[in-house]
């Protein structure tokens, strides 16, 4: 805490009453500062030696630890007390203790005033010492509802007045994002904050840390941190330079803006504590350091000790291009090569207890299959698929997402037996199984506009459905599913003047034509592959490489009431697999929520950094080596 020496008896006074205000805090109060009380007796010579120093410093030391001065918390009853005068302004933020029901003083402020300042209106000047006091506390007190407490009477009718100067209404404009109270006290029961106005810094130290002993820990890792003791011994040599030692301590000089200068040991220590005060970014928790503490390099710090908060990692969504380019799935040159299959609904209720469709999609042709359903179970899906394969016969593959369905151990057992291949997709990416998702956005809408007289009757009209969406030309292929599925376009029962054309055209196309339209149909497939490719790629940027073992968070898929405010990662999960096209199967490490085990694909994916890796005292150069070591960002092996 920087309080100038006093000069004479009234400083002594302002002092005096600075300290007294918190003398209940302080045991044996009278005693510490007799030396400078007895200073204020009559005809005594004004002389400032030795115990009048130690007593002032030791009073100092007292008022910036604990059981003084507490550490900012949220939710505590907090007041602003503000006072001004011509030389500058005073403002110390307090919060009740929870233990002893007594106002402690958090945070202590001042500042000088300007020459323009020095002549504002006393008024002006006290409105002035609260709107400076505001901005300097805005992190602590934006969105919390406090009190301001001055001696200025006539601030608490400001916001009523319709005839503000413009100065003053200028101001006022700035409080409208607070919530506070006002409350006057006379001057006399406001002599802890005259004291900092009277004699004010350009810049003051703001204590953002409270701790049993800081002071003590500031001192002995300044002393050990080898760069700043070089420092420290060219300022006894008497060698000019930007710092200045103060009560033991080493400070920044910085354009008049004192700051504290951390020792390398402490970094990490002191920007995660100014970074959990609210869990702000990059930028926010900058601004709020570099108001008291001077670090080389600090955005860069900041960074490193943002990036590795798990509270961060967990509650907020990754920013910046997405990972992971596209990977279309290879889908053969024939088709009823690969089905895409998945279930839609639950739907209304129809009177023979249909709830579900399960849909067919064939990956080369497009064309699709609809069948109603009274639940969406395994045994219903392994009906539809036995019932198909009497028609079409089994395909080589089935691609489908991780619904209960799909991977029971029924559903897993028919794959096998019958030789299909089952290609599970990504939990939580859709736009693997982009062909079957495709259909049902397109089902709904055509559904409800089908079946509008009778909603619950929709059933009846996945036939018709069906013909309309194999019918309908698609980009992808250039023509109809059905012409490419049976070498011909549907006939159209209220077309009969085409008819006859339309059977001779089935006779002559399905024999001469088919391996052509299948050619070009496997063109136009790879075509569009390519161009969605190009265009999905343009926004994404290469994904993050890990490997088995790597700890992780992986994103929330399930969404639902209650969940808006949930974090949006969880984690740990241990990598114990990677597969293709960057994705992995992970098992979660210790009891917080989630599935046991499931996949997740790098987008999705955070570095879990083991909170051990950031202990106090670590040097940059043990950083950089565990990050070449890894050959990843520092913590991405989660084991460090």
């Amino acid at each position: 805490m920087h309080f100038s020496e006093p000069r004479d008896v009234r400083q002594v006074q302002a002092f005096l009453g600075l300290s007294g205000y918190f003398r209940k805090f302080i045991p044996k109060y009278s005693l510490i500062a007799r030396p400078l009380s007895d200073l204020l007796r009559a005809n005594v010579k004004f002389h400032f030696d030795v115990a009048e120093k130690d007593a002032f410093k030791r009073l100092k030391t007292i008022l910036s630890e604990r059981p003084v001065l507490n550490l900012y918390r949220v939710n505590a009853e907090t007041e602003l007390h503000t006072d001004a005068s011509m030389y500058g302004y005073g403002a110390i933020l307090l919060q009740r203790n929870s233990e002893d029901r007594l106002l402690h003083p958090v945070y202590y402020a001042s500042g000088k005033t300007t020459p323009a300042e020095e002549k504002y209106t006393s008024y002006e000047l006290e409105v002035l010492a609260i709107i400076r006091a505001l901005k300097r506390f805005r992190v602590y007190l934006l969105g919390i509802e406090f009190k301001i407490v001055t001696d200025c009477r006539a601030f608490a009718l400001t916001m009523s007045k319709r005839d503000l100067c413009v100065r003053v209404a200028r101001w006022a404009l700035l409080l409208e994002e607070f919530r506070y109270s006002i409350e006057h006290r006379p001057g006399k029961n406001m002599v802890h904050v005259d004291a900092l106005s009277r004699s004010p810094l350009p810049s003051c130290l703001v204590i953002s840390e409270c701790e049993e002993g800081l002071l003590a820990r500031l001192r002995k890792a300044q002393r050990e941190d080898s760069d700043l003791k070089k420092i420290a011994d060219a300022i006894e040599r008497g060698e000019p330079n930007n710092y200045v030692v103060r009560s033991g301590i080493l400070y920044k000089d910085a354009d008049g803006d004192i700051r504290v200068v951390v020792p390398r040991a402490m970094r990490r220590q002191v920007i995660r504590k100014a970074h959990e005060q609210g869990h702000f970014g990059v930028g926010k928790t900058e601004a709020l350091l570099r108001k008291d503490y001077w670090i080389p390099g600090l955005r860069a710090e900041v960074e490193k000790v943002i990036k590795n908060c798990i509270t961060c990692i967990l509650a907020e969504r990754k920013h910046g291009r997405s990972e992971c380019f596209l990977s279309p799935i290879e889908k053969g040159s024939v088709p009823l090569d690969t089905f895409h299959i998945d279930y839609l609904g639950p739907l209304p209720s129809t009177k023979k207890s249909y709830v579900h469709i399960f849909v067919m999609v064939d990956g080369f042709s497009k064309f699709t299959w609809l069948y109603a359903t009274k639940s969406a179970s395994a045994m219903e899906a392994i009906g539809r698929l036995k019932r198909q394969s009497c028609i079409f016969a089994n395909p080589r593959r089935i691609v489908s997402d991780r619904g209960s369905a799909f991977t029971s151990g029924e559903f897993e057992e028919y794959c096998r037996s019958e030789g299909i291949s089952h290609q599970l997709i990504t939990t939580g990416v859709p736009r693997a199984n982009g062909q079957v998702e495709r259909v049902n956005r397109t089902l709904i809408p055509l559904l409800t506009k089908l079946s509008a007289p009778k909603p619950h009757e929709w059933y009846k009209y996945l036939d018709i459905a069906q013909l309309y969406l194999n019918s309908t030309l698609h980009r992808s292929i250039g023509m109809t599913p059905f012409r490419v599925m049976l070498g011909v376009d549907p006939r159209i029962r209220d077309n009969p003047d085409i008819k006859e054309l339309l059977q001779n055209e089935l006779i002559t196309l399905f024999s001469d034509d088919r391996e052509e339209l299948r050619e070009q149909a496997q063109k136009s497939i790879e075509k569009i592959q390519r161009e969605n490719k190009a265009n999905y790629d343009k926004k994404r940027k290469e994904p993050s490489i890990y490997c088995e073992g790597d700890l992780v968070a992986i994103r929330r898929t399930q969404q639902g009431p209650g969940l808006k405010f949930a974090h949006k990662y969880l984690g740990p999960y241990e990598i114990i697999k990677a597969l293709r096209n960057h994705r992995y199967v992970v098992h979660k490490v210790g009891e917080h929520e989630g599935p046991l085990q499931t996949s997740s694909v790098a987008e999705y994916m955070k570095p879990w950094i083991d909170d051990d890796d950031d202990v106090e005292g670590m040097s940059e150069s043990e950083d950089e080596e565990k990050s070449e070591r890894s050959g990843r960002p520092l913590g991405q092996d989660g084991r460090v």
